[in-house]
């Protein structure tokens, strides 16, 4: 039995308390933060850690997109541009675009995937806004919904093709909101016909195999939960209208989005997701007492969310394909070398 959550960790070696809570929770999954990774040879036993104490061979994930959100820093690894340099580029040239997002995104799999981490929450699908806040700016590919499609697609067949499942983000859309869900519940009342723009990129990647909601309330749809808890934006419009089929996690439980949408504590909000239609929720804080609270409100994965959690298991566990990783950061520096840093 594995539970329908994922732990964030922050810490580079587990503690026997932590250690003694994941052996019995049995977690599906684990999140590594910037503070749990401070070297390579470091990382790669933390994952072996984390493996052993969750007696499975669980899914590692990390937030790797580059730009501002980059779990691993220089110097120890490489510096990755954010997400709309990759529009930048493709804006003047498309085909050298497309070529770098697919080959920046297959070098970072190959970066991820040598050190024991099979999974990335990546690429953003968020379409920005004039007016809206910068939480999202350069994290996404573009603008323009049809590009952010095309560069997010090669970005994860970049991942894909280096043994590396990533993740769709962050359904319906986080670019029209006007505050940060980190730190307050943003609330969007963008028409039907606006909200058009933003799901376009999620239905044209409504085959990944993974994605993360938004704690987001969208007054067209439903004007008294934030999607993560709504059982109507999951059901009709991303199971629906996107037409995503495959493993719904919620965004991080502890962001200030749910705190201010739901009464109760970390219990709750698992409930409240799960109940609306997530398949996996993710607590990130690294805080045991957090962790066993959360633990509380998930449930045993199992039935369809279990189906899809394999199908992003097979992912992140096969093997990557065979790759020049010295030719491939020749080619991607060639291609960058015009795009402003």
């Amino acid at each position: 039995m594995m539970l329908s959550c994922s732990f964030g960790l922050r810490q580079p070696k587990l503690d026997a308390e932590t250690r003694a809570f994941f052996r019995d929770a049995r977690p599906w999954a684990f999140i590594l933060f910037r503070e749990a990774c401070v070297s390579r040879v470091q990382v790669r036993a933390l994952c072996e850690q984390l493996r052993e104490a969750a007696g499975h061979d669980a899914l590692i994930w990390i937030d790797q997109e580059g730009g501002r959100v980059a779990r691993l820093k220089a110097p120890e690894w490489p510096t990755w541009p954010a997400a709309a340099k990759y529009g930048e580029l493709f804006e003047r040239d498309a085909i050298a675009g497309i070529e770098a997002a697919r080959l920046g995104h297959r070098l970072m799999a190959d970066e991820l995937k040598n050190i024991g981490i099979d999974a990335d929450f990546a690429p953003v699908l968020d379409v920005p806004v004039e007016g809206s806040d910068k939480i999202v700016g350069d994290r996404a590919f573009s603008a323009d919904p049809k590009n952010v499609a095309t560069l997010a697609r090669v970005a994860l067949e970049g991942l894909h093709a280096g043994g590396v499942a990533g993740c769709i983000k962050h359904m319906p859309g986080h670019g029209r909101a006007t505050a940060d869900s980190h730190l307050a519940l943003p609330r969007v009342s963008a028409s039907e016909a606006e909200l058009a723009n933003d799901v376009a990129p999620f239905a044209a990647l409504a085959d990944a195999e993974a994605a993360m909601t938004a704690h987001i309330v969208f007054d067209a749809w439903d004007a008294d939960r934030p999607a993560t808890c709504s059982p109507v934006v999951i059901e009709n419009i991303i199971r629906g209208r996107i037409g995503f089929q495959g493993l719904l996690m919620s965004d991080d439980l502890d962001m200030k989005a749910l705190q201010y949408a739901l009464n109760g504590g970390l219990k709750q909000r698992a409930e409240a997701a799960l109940g609306a239609g997530c398949d996996m929720v993710l607590q990130c804080s690294g805080v045991l007492g957090e962790m066993r609270e959360t633990a509380k409100g998930c449930r045993a994965l199992d039935g369809l969310a279990l189906v899809r959690a394999r199908a992003v298991e097979a992912f992140g566990k096969r093997p990557a394909d065979e790759f020049d990783a010295e030719a491939g950061w020749a080619r991607y520096k060639q291609l960058m070398s015009g795009v402003a840093a």
